[in-house]
């Protein structure tokens, strides 16, 4: 169920994405890579972003 009507995310996810950026913020500061962190946190999205398309898609049929 996602958080709020706005976006996909469900809490889980949020509270993710929400320690994902404070790690890259993190390692942004002591120069170090953040790619890893960045495509996790977009894994994140894509994947809550599809189950959110499939649940409209499904509502629609009905």
């Amino acid at each position: 169920m996602p958080a709020s009507k706005h976006d996909p995310h469900n809490l889980r996810e949020l509270a993710a994405t929400v320690v994902i950026g404070y790690r890259i913020a993190r390692r942004e500061e002591k120069g170090k890579p953040t790619r890893a962190l960045e495509n996790r946190a977009d894994r994140i999205r894509e994947k809550a972003q599809e189950r959110e398309d499939e649940r409209a898609k499904a509502r629609k049929k009905k």
